[in-house]
């Protein structure tokens, strides 16, 4: 295999989740809804499509489902400092143990889309100055 081509995500609205991706996670729109004859969208993170389909079988986890991100399969995606930072902020306390995580060569941070997928946003980039908080590790899985 050379590459991942595209992921499918189940949403059970397409409407706020394609707002999610498109404003908030600023992914590159590939194919709006218009463009389809289903409930679906179209976009583009690096060289991967990730495609959004109305398709009522989301995750739908919540704080009560999820008592660790590592407990779930996940999409990430990858960013600059500054737009991470921005995500943590926007996104930060949705379920406990959500991040900013030490993962060695990276820092990640998980969050729900509208319809309970789990996601995360990591960056390479060192922070410009002191850190807010700690860092968790996997030690704190447990």
């Amino acid at each position: 295999m050379d590459a991942v081509d595209h992921i499918n995500v189940d949403v059970d609205a397409l409407e706020p989740c394609y707002e999610f991706y498109r404003d908030t996670l600023e992914l590159e729109l590939v194919r709006p809804p218009a463009d389809f004859r289903g409930a679906h969208a179209m976009f583009r993170a690096g060289e991967t499509v990730v495609t959004l389909a109305e398709t009522g079988r989301a995750e739908n986890w919540g704080d009560r489902g999820l008592e660790h991100p590592l407990d779930k399969a996940h999409l990430a995606f990858e960013t600059d400092r500054g737009s991470y930072d921005a995500l943590v902020a926007d996104l930060d306390e949705q379920f406990p143990k959500q991040g900013p995580y030490d993962w060695g060569a990276f820092e990640g941070f998980y969050f729900l889309d509208p319809d309970g997928n789990l996601l995360e946003v990591v960056t390479y980039d060192e922070p410009d100055g002191e850190r807010s908080r700690q860092l968790l590790t996997h030690d704190d899985v447990e």
